[in-house]
């Protein structure tokens, strides 16, 4: 069941209930063992193609339905996939220490291992024969049969409680409303926002308006309402997520997770859980890692506190809360650059800013985007595009699912239905692709609109989806996304630049409702508006960072969350502290996505996008050279090769963070 009789091979969603995958994913497991059974008892000597390369295609069929139920859950969940959640996660987690504690199959990768001088590999053949040796010594291949079953558990117990911290983090963000009944409180609110409040009140069989922490909701309120009160609640209610009285409290999960992890790290020979992290990445090292947050830190925070002391004098409050910070600064923009999201939002509809991401893509890299049908789609509102090259040739199928609902969660990204690779026969099977994001949904009186954050985030999730799509390699573990973490922000991140560029928006910020288009001295104040209060968000990227690095490089576990976030956040905190702030109950990223040890990586990876930007810049935005060159070198090679050896070849130099500090002012 590699391939589904469906249109492109697509994923046939109506065809599984909720119950429905855990027997497919039961079979799945069972055929991926006889797969993992005939290469480990070939009694043929082991080779690189009848044992490495083998296991790389181990498993497609329980990639897709994995992909599938695993995808749904975060993009349209239900009490009872939550469930079956519960249920699949530990048959994955045992299933893949299945495969690294076999002894036989260790043996075998172990004898390619150490022949490999003598076996002439191509570049990709010899990254995915030391990827594949690393990954059975970090899941512990070498561990002794006990250390074995103690790493069974530690990781059936990880992957139970992450499910658990992310269902609680987003029953307890759709549960939340903030109801005013009051129509002066709604003053400084956009309409479209206090329409849409007012459709969840009614919907709620409530009077008034109710506001969600939905994140375009909370961010219009953050940014807009002039009722300080209303900031408040909705700021604290967001920062206090599953912790103290919570009956969704994630504290102890929090604990939990990182006790194992730890345990799980120092079971294989590794001081932290970072350092095991970082020995795979472009970082490679705890010590680098901190010593660049540093240095970020020292240069940054400076121009913050000015920021912050500009913004204070501006805002005359007896005490700035961070409550205030988005609602004085976009009232300070607006003074400084008589420009603002409301202004802009009727240049950006949706629908237009989807057409001109394409129309960057076509004009980058000759693709074309063809609105499809045909293809099965898990929600009503998700559209299906096919894509391809400048000859016509399919290059892969792309979902767009753009709307908050109850089974969504919060916030926006990437993922993949089925990996690009080349099959056993030598044909090249691309991929499915999906970006997520929870925009604000249209009216009865206009379509989607966005703020210019909201352009820049669609365009980040779009990076991503050219960083799958592009791929051209042979290994599917090796494919698209599936590339070191301080490494697979650069084509998102790099994305975002052309947000900023007239010659971008000249191709679709038109107004909704005239036609015309955004005007030159508008995008020229969005160009000069660009870097203010860079500083302020610039240290809470790394806030986040050094929170994260702290969780991972603890020795001693904390009795208190809340306590060892404030300590370890100390240093890049401009506010005065609030009690009930607490974010790493809620930090999904780290404690049920994949970026623990890696939150960094966002910095890490601006430093590549800035440096890299540098020479579009230079030869022009749309440079067919510059693009083909991007393409050649990062785009389609997926982890084929280490990741700075890829940046260097394409740049012609290793990445300075010379122009980062450029582009935020400093």
């Amino acid at each position: 069941m590699t391939h589904f009789n469906t249109p492109y091979g697509a994923a046939p969603f109506s065809r599984f209930a909720p119950t429905d995958y855990l027997p497919a994913i039961q079979e799945a497991i069972a055929q991926s063992q006889e797969e993992l059974k005939a290469i480990a008892e070939n009694t043929e000597a082991a080779t690189f193609e009848n044992t490495v390369a083998a296991l790389a295609y181990v498993g497609r069929s329980l990639s897709r339905l994995s992909a599938m139920f695993f995808n749904l859950n975060s993009a349209e969940t239900n009490t009872t996939l939550q469930a079956e959640a519960q249920r699949i996660s530990p048959l994955l987690t045992e299933h893949q220490n299945d495969i690294f504690l076999n002894e036989k199959l260790f043996a075998r990768v172990k004898q390619v291992y150490t022949t490999q001088v003598h076996l002439s590999l191509l570049p990709e053949q010899q990254t995915l024969l030391e990827k594949t040796y690393k990954a059975f010594v970090r899941n512990g291949a070498n561990l002794t049969e006990v250390e074995k079953e103690h790493l069974r558990t530690i990781d059936k117990e990880l992957s139970t409680l992450k499910l658990k911290f992310s269902e609680n983090v987003l029953t307890e963000t759709k549960a939340y409303r903030y109801l005013v009944n009051d129509p002066a409180r709604l003053s400084g609110l956009p309409e479209s926002e206090i329409a849409a409040a007012k459709k969840v009140a009614t919907q709620q069989g409530e009077e008034g308006w109710a506001f969600t922490l939905d994140f375009p909701v909370y961010t219009a309120v953050m940014k807009y309402a002039d009722d300080r009160q209303m900031r408040e609640a909705l700021f604290t209610a967001y920062h206090s997520r599953c912790v103290g009285t919570s009956a969704h409290n994630n504290e102890d999960n929090v604990l939990q997770i990182v006790r194992l992890r730890k345990e799980r790290a120092q079971l294989l020979g590794y001081d932290s859980y970072a350092a095991m992290v970082l020995e795979e990445r472009m970082a490679e090292s705890t010590d680098k890692v901190m010593t660049f947050l540093n240095d970020l830190l020292e240069k940054v925070l400076p121009k913050a506190q000015k920021e912050l002391k500009t913004l204070q004098d501006f805002a005359q409050l007896p005490e700035f809360r961070q409550w205030d910070f988005a609602y004085y600064a976009e009232k300070l923009k607006q003074q400084q650059y008589q420009i603002d999201d409301q202004l802009l939002k009727p240049y950006l509809s949706l629908d237009q800013a989807v057409q001109g991401m394409f129309a960057v893509a076509q004009k980058l890299y000759g693709l074309h985007f063809t609105a499809i049908d045909i293809v099965e789609k898990y929600h009503p509102e998700v559209q299906t595009y096919e894509v391809t090259d400048a000859s016509g040739t399919y290059v892969a199928l792309l979902y767009t699912d753009f709307f908050p609902r109850a089974g969504k969660r919060n916030g926006a990204w990437m993922t993949s239905y089925k990996e690009q690779y080349h099959t056993l026969e030598g044909k090249d099977s691309r991929p499915h692709i999906s970006i997520v994001c929870n925009f604000s949904r249209p009216t009865d009186t206009a379509p989607s609109l966005l703020t210019f954050g909201e352009l820049t985030t669609l365009f980040h999730e779009f990076g991503h989806a050219l960083h799958g799509m592009l791929s051209r390699v042979t290994y599917p573990n090796l494919s698209g996304t599936n590339v070191a973490r301080d490494f697979v922000e650069l084509p998102s991140q790099l994305m975002e630049n052309w947000c900023y560029e007239e010659e971008t928006l000249r191709l679709f910020a038109n107004h909704y409702q005239t036609g015309d288009p955004l005007p030159i001295e508008w995008v020229q104040r969005i160009q000069q508006a660009s870097t203010f209060m860079e500083g302020i968000l610039f240290v809470r990227q790394l806030n986040f960072g050094f929170l994260d690095m702290a969780w991972h490089t603890l020795q001693e576990l904390p009795n208190s969350v809340s306590d060892f976030e404030r300590e370890a956040t100390q240093r890049t905190q401009l506010y005065p502290p609030i009690s009930p702030f607490c974010f790493s109950t809620s930090f999904s990223h780290i404690f049920s996505g994949g970026y623990a040890a890696g939150y960094y990586s966002y910095k890490w990876s601006e430093v590549l996008d800035a440096d890299a930007f540098v020479v579009f810049k230079e030869a022009g935005i749309f440079n067919p050279e510059v693009a083909a060159r991007f393409c050649e070198e990062i785009l389609s090679k997926g982890s084929s090769e280490k990741e700075s050896l890829l940046y260097e070849r394409f740049r012609g130099q290793a990445p300075s963070v010379t122009a980062l500090l450029n582009r935020v002012g400093i």
